[in-house]
């Protein structure tokens, strides 16, 4: 079974120690835990608009970035790099808070929508929709309007240990992804998904 190809991982959030434990920023915690774990520093790039790092998961090199523009401008950083490296949109895995998923809940499918994600809007206004994306669950307030504040506080204790426990999941699937395919790492985080 074919690997998948990912040449670029991005995680979503704002910058800032302010919005450092927020729900907004799992995107930001699940690359900076990938990070640790296959021995890569992040270092800030103007160029691209966020700061970068370069890992190495069993042979395959991943540039892993966190764009420092802000959630609604995300897109920006992410055409600044690709751009550079050559890199098509398929080749890249967006990782970011999902709203409409449970909290604890991981999912993993490629192109669609944006489904109201700022981030995502403007990673789609850049590079177009065939992008993978990676969808960590915080579950929603329930109330439209309560959205912005939600997303931008930090989650209750037993909550946040739910999403940085999927995040860890998530985190050990992607050697799977990049060596058996899609398929293979959908079946492991779908089903470990629907037992939180």
């Amino acid at each position: 079974m074919a690997g998948l190809p990912l040449r670029v991982i991005v995680g979503l959030g704002n910058p800032g120690p302010e919005h450092q434990v927020t729900r907004h920023n799992a995107g930001f915690w699940f690359v900076d835990l990938l990070a640790r774990r296959h021995g890569g520093e992040f270092r800030d790039y103007r160029k691209f608009s966020g700061e970068t790092a370069k890992i190495g998961i069993d042979g395959h090199e991943v540039v892993l970035l966190k764009p420092t523009t802000y959630m609604n401008r995300s897109g920006l950083a992410i055409r600044q790099l690709s751009d550079f490296y050559k890199i098509v949109p398929d080749d890249i895995l967006i990782v970011h808070d999902e709203l409409d998923l449970p909290v604890g809940s991981v999912r993993l499918k490629q192109g669609g929508g944006h489904g109201g994600h700022n981030g995502l809007r403007d990673a789609i206004a850049h590079i177009g929709e065939t992008f993978w994306r990676l969808r960590l669950g915080i579950g929603h307030p329930g109330n439209k309007v309560e959205v912005i504040d939600y997303v931008l506080t930090r989650a209750p204790r037993a909550e946040e240990d739910l999403v940085l426990d999927a995040v860890g999941t998530a985190v050990d699937c992607i050697p799977l992804l990049l060596e058996q395919g899609a398929e293979r790492a959908m079946t492991r985080l779908h089903s470990r998904a629907g037992k939180v």
